[in-house]
């Protein structure tokens, strides 16, 4: 017996055991990935990159293509075990190594293969302030994962949002670096749950390391213009959350390029920060089709051959999904070998982790998924529990003159885009054995006594003839456009008058937001606002309730309506919760992760930015309509008796008090801020520090402590040393970035 061969032996021995048997062409090809469906004899016509349970593979083309050599990673299958233990079975008994695959696959908010759980979309989980309830998430999406036969998720989104513009905002935490930063510690822990050989865990994989968020103009893949000292202080902590507390394994690669380097490329950010600094266990990933954007959009060559070479002598482990056929791929990476312009010791190095990674996934001893265990795990009570308790702590009320809670209505109207059709958000499952219930459904069965009427009013987009949406012509990317809807804003304006109140159910579907859905403008799409005003006139109290993927401009709908109430894409129980929210059977208590601006013009809008600019413009206040950490609720809370006492060594022990003071129980997102009045450098005048999502019933009191130390004091002062300065620091508590109820001044001496 080898020692790769010998389970008793640590993972990191049998991998250096294998390597050491392993041919040029064997080690290539566990750096190389391949679309699984591409080599499906008949996939499905239904669902995108599935295969159906009756389908096969075609094993001349796997053996045309794979030969004795095996595939490091297969993506793109969706099916069930059966059909992925039938190629697995190829790799062990057929390949010269007998070296198992690993299966890899999107699972944003839940596995995109149709039938899975669908949870809320990662920047509706960050509305609930709640990092246990994530944790939660990230396990059941585990679980449903590795049930169905995927090892890996390209997966969690830890980009941070600051441009309300960029079309995957829906994919993030939001635009907040501790909280984004708390939230991907959070959903990797319950995903991979420390020990990825469970048939439990999986192997997590943030993207888009490690600044994307903040492309020029919004739009996605574009440039960050942005200097050392924010990339260390406001986007690279959120990374090392997930990879240092999470224990996420490996990182996809950003697209864009950061002060005019492409990420791709770059040793800095592939070899000295993100292995020698941050510790990354696995490897780094190319994104779909990132190497060839290095000629196509970079210009940094005219040769693809040459953008392999920049990608992996800059620290990348293995390209992505579509850059580059196997064979060019092998060729390549072969003649620069030849020619001394890659060394072997690099691609040895990415082989070895890749190799280690299986070997504490358990692959080897067993590489087979059970192919009955699935159905007692999808959609299972236990996760269908955590769906519906993350959709309604995610519901934010943004405002209200007391129309909500619902009280007993006698006649009420449904209307918008999506009152009678669930938005689900990108990179989702589709339902498949079961239904999505609409905001009008739920309300039909929540109120059974009272006239219930519905009307669409109009459209988000129009469909103009096609039946599908391509992005960069990405085929895992598909979006079905929305079916025709016929604007009926006079059928909708009748419909209202006369009514208790009038739900409007408004916002984004997934041709306004998700990937490739950039936008220019932030107001409503189509005809939405005029619907809301034109409903608004009659005089019935309007109720607007958004399914929306990013912020909105909504100056003149807070002007006319009664009631806003902020839902984002909640996933399978989505309308439940918007209609429990409604009539009162729960508190809402979310919070916003992303700031909403007043004017569209108003970019970036984001709270944490720093001083210095005018407090103005010609038009009004700099200042967001709706800050970040906003939320209303149906009671009132009450701080107090806050104090701060040194702890030594720059740091302080903080306590306050929150009461309920009004009549009903409630959740409290209670939020500690700093500002560092005393700095060399310029540092924003308020930054989250801390928070908690407590319950409280009426009357009820309870003492909050939150401990304060160096990481969350510290500055890079002008030498890019991280220190705490001697000085003053404000400590601010209170239910919002904007609503601070009480302040206290520490010194740090």
């Amino acid at each position: 017996m080898k020692d790769y061969q010998n389970p008793a032996l640590f993972p990191e021995m049998r991998a250096r055991s294998l390597l050491a048997e392993m041919t040029l062409d064997e080690k290539l090809a566990q750096i190389n990935i391949i679309r699984g469906v591409e080599y499906t004899v008949n996939s499905s016509k239904y669902f995108t990159c599935t295969a159906e349970d009756d389908d096969h593979f075609d094993f001349d083309k796997v053996r045309a293509s794979i030969g004795k050599n095996g595939i490091g990673y297969i993506h793109d299958i969706y099916s069930f075990p059966r059909i992925k233990n039938e190629i697995q079975k190829y790799l062990v008994e057929e390949t010269r190594l007998g070296i198992p695959c690993i299966f890899t696959g999107e699972a944003l908010h839940g596995l995109s293969f149709a039938g899975c759980s669908i949870f809320p979309v990662p920047l509706t989980l960050s509305q609930t302030f709640d990092p246990e309830l994530v944790r939660q998430v990230g396990d059941g999406i585990a679980r449903e994962t590795r049930s169905l036969g995927h090892h890996e998720i390209l997966a969690p989104n830890l980009d941070v949002a600051r441009d309300p513009r960029w079309g995957r905002t829906e994919e993030t935490f939001g635009e907040d670096t501790y909280l984004s930063s708390e939230m991907a510690a959070a959903i990797i822990s319950g995903e991979q749950k420390g020990d990825i050989s469970r048939k439990d865990a999986i192997i997590s994989e943030p993207k888009h390391y490690c600044v994307h968020g903040i492309a020029e103009g919004g739009l996605n893949c574009a440039p960050a213009r942005v200097g050392v000292r924010e990339v260390e202080t406001c986007y690279l902590p959120v990374f090392e959350a997930g990879i240092r507390r999470g224990g996420a394994y490996n990182v996809m690669a950003c697209y864009n390029s950061i002060d005019g380097e492409p990420v791709l490329t770059s040793e800095h950010y592939l070899k000295e920060v993100l292995k020698d600094r941050i510790g990354l266990r696995g490897i780094s990933r190319a994104d779909w089709g990132a190497i060839n954007r290095l000629v196509d959009a970079h210009h940094l060559t005219r040769s693809r051959k040459e953008a392999i070479r920049m990608a992996l002598s800059g620290g990348l482990d293995m390209q992505g999904c579509c850059d580059v056929a196997p064979e060019e791929y092998y060729r390549d990476i072969k003649e620069l070998l030849a020619e001394g312009k890659l060394n072997e010791r690099d691609i040895d190095e990415s082989v070895f982790r890749i190799l280690k990674m299986k070997f504490e996934l358990g692959l080897f001893e067993h590489p087979y998924t059970d192919e009955e265990g699935y159905a007692s795990v999808v959609r299972c009570e236990k996760h269908r529990n955590v769906m519906k308790k993350a959709a309604e702590e995610a519901i934010v009320l943004l405002q209200n003159d007391g129309v909500l809670p619902l009280s007993a209505p006698k006649k009420l109207a449904v209307i918008g885009p999506s009152s009678a059709k669930q938005q689900l958000g990108g990179y989702s499952s589709n339902p498949r054995g079961y239904e999505i219930a609409s905001v009008y459904g739920e309300i039909v069965k929540r109120f059974p006594d009272a006239e219930i009427r519905q009307c669409d009013g109009c459209g988000i987009t129009k469909s103009n003839g096609e039946t599908t949406h391509y992005v960069d012509g990405q085929p895992h990317l598909m979006k079905t456009l929305d079916a025709d809807i016929d604007d009926m804003i006079e059928d909708a304006v009748k419909l209202a008058s006369g009514c208790d109140a009038a739900i409007l159910v408004c916002g984004d579907n997934n041709v306004t937001s998700g990937e490739g859905s950039d936008r220019s403008r932030l107001v409503l799409n189509g005809r939405q606002r005029e619907l809301i005003l034109r409903v608004a006139a009659t005089g019935t109290p309007v109720v607007l309730v958004l399914e929306n993927g990013k912020a909105i401009e909504l100056s003149a709908e807070a002007k006319v309506c009664a009631a806003i109430v902020v839902a984002g894409f909640g996933g399978e129980y989505g309308a439940c919760a918007i209609v429990r929210a409604l009539a009162g059977d729960i508190n809402p208590a979310g919070r916003l992760s992303v700031s909403y601006p007043r004017d569209e013009g108003m970019i970036p809008c984001y709270y944490s930015r720093n001083p210095g600019g005018s407090l103005n413009y010609l038009e009004g206040s700099t200042a967001p309509l709706f800050p970040f950490g906003h939320g209303l609720s149906y009671t009132k809370f009450a701080y107090s008796g806050l104090t701060a006492r040194e702890l030594g060594n720059a740091s302080f022990e903080v306590s306050f008090t929150v009461k309920n003071e009004g009549d009903c129980e409630g959740d409290e997102v209670v939020q500690l801020y700093i500002n560092d009045i005393d700095s060399s450098i310029v540092t924003p005048g308020r930054l989250l520090r801390r928070f908690r999502r407590i319950t409280l019933a009426p009357g009820e009191e309870k003492k909050l402590t939150f401990v304060l130390g160096f990481d969350d004091l510290k500055l890079l002062d002008k030498r890019m040393k991280w220190i705490v300065e001697p000085g003053d620091f404000d400590i601010m508590v209170g239910a919002s970035s904007a609503d601070i109820r009480m302040n206290t001044v520490v010194t740090v001496r």
